[in-house]
């Protein structure tokens, strides 16, 4: 149920009990200590100040205080899915503040530590780097503070949502040495890969590819390497790369910022024929939109479904861990799946 309809029907109860109990007076009082209600039936303690009422059946969790620091709001999959969660949060009369590390480890624990001296209840961390954002994690649960880590398997945290990254490297490498056998005869072809190694998890994501090309499409060749978090870096890097190596036809990468920006590289340099694919993962909303438009875009892997939903996954183990509530295993790994011009528009969002 909608979240915002939920809380329009708790506080309607809430009001109906209210009255009956203390009369309009302090119907008042407990209506203005209800304003930060999250979503969820009350049961408890409600508490209205120096004025409180208390009743099993009449009660409000307290608002919630969620920091979120992330590798670069460049990247379009991490600002949309901030953004979401911000709403989600204000909808559910909790506070959720964002902000971009730029990549930088002792910019995100300074950030992680402001977080923790503001009192938050749950903080969201994607690593710049996991292994340097470990004590000052065990110094926020050392603070009561639960600690949610989006896609590294990190040890002081209470929920790792994780991506078993060498699999979805090799789903990318195995769709374009699918698309490879099938455009080019003898599967020869030259090949670049937009990969970013300064980060573990996308180091392990590119060994992926690099295996799933090695055995899948062992005459094709790749000719060059780049790194490339986002649009603009693939953009310059595929420019690059195009120079050099003109004869390119088959781009893997490990997300959709870099695909989005070969794609861009590709568009300007006119050379987008039906034997060129640009293949990565994310299936952000701008890669769906080249694929439909016959564009270099050919797949995307998907990983738990579009940026909305992850967004909305994300916030209500946020807000669970916020509450306190438990959860089996520390570990969730996620869902993958590739999306083509064929499924693209049940994704797409115009």
């Amino acid at each position: 149920m909608n979240n915002i309809l939920i809380l329009e029907e708790i506080e309607l109860k809430n009001k109906f009990l209210a009255t009956l109990l203390t009369g309009a007076i302090l119907t008042a009082t407990i209506l203005s200590g209800c304003q930060g209600n999250n979503g969820k039936a009350a049961s408890g303690t409600v508490s209205g100040g120096e004025n409180s009422a208390s009743t099993s059946e009449n009660a409000t969790q307290k608002k919630l205080k969620i920091g979120v620091t992330v590798q670069s709001l460049n990247n379009p999959v991490w600002a949309g899915d901030c953004a979401t969660m911000k709403q989600l949060a204000e909808a559910d009369g909790n506070t959720l503040t964002y902000m971009s590390c730029d990549d930088t480890s002792s910019k995100q624990i300074s950030q992680i530590e402001n977080f923790i001296s503001s009192k938050c209840d749950a903080i969201m961390v994607n690593p710049s780097d996991p292994n340097a954002i470990e004590n000052v994690c065990k110094q926020a649960r050392d603070a009561g503070i639960k600690v949610f880590c989006w896609d590294n398997t990190m040890k002081n945290t209470d929920i790792n949502w994780v991506i078993d990254n060498n699999k979805l490297g090799y789903m990318i490498g195995e769709q374009a040495a699918g698309f490879i056998q099938d455009k080019f005869k003898d599967g020869k072809c030259e090949v670049a890969v937009l990969d970013y190694p300064q980060t573990a998890i996308l180091l392990e994501r590119e060994k992926g590819i690099m295996s799933a090309l090695k055995e899948k499409a062992p005459n094709a060749k790749v000719v060059a390497q780049q790194p490339s978090i986002d649009a603009s870096q693939g953009l310059n890097a595929m420019e690059t790369i195009l120079q050099a190596h003109p004869n390119v036809k088959v781009v893997c990468c490990i997300g959709g910022g870099g695909a989005v920006g070969a794609n861009e590289a590709f568009k300007a340099s006119k050379k987008i024929s039906a034997d060129v694919g640009i293949f990565a993962a994310d299936a952000t909303n701008e890669e769906l939109a080249a694929m439909l438009a016959g564009e270099a875009n050919r797949m995307s892997v998907m990983v738990t479904g579009t940026p909305e939903v992850q967004a909305q996954a994300v916030y209500k183990m946020l807000v669970q861990l916020g509450e306190g509530q438990k959860f089996e295993s520390q570990n969730i790994y996620r869902d993958m799946f590739p999306v083509t011009a064929e499924n693209a528009k049940q994704y797409y969002k115009p």
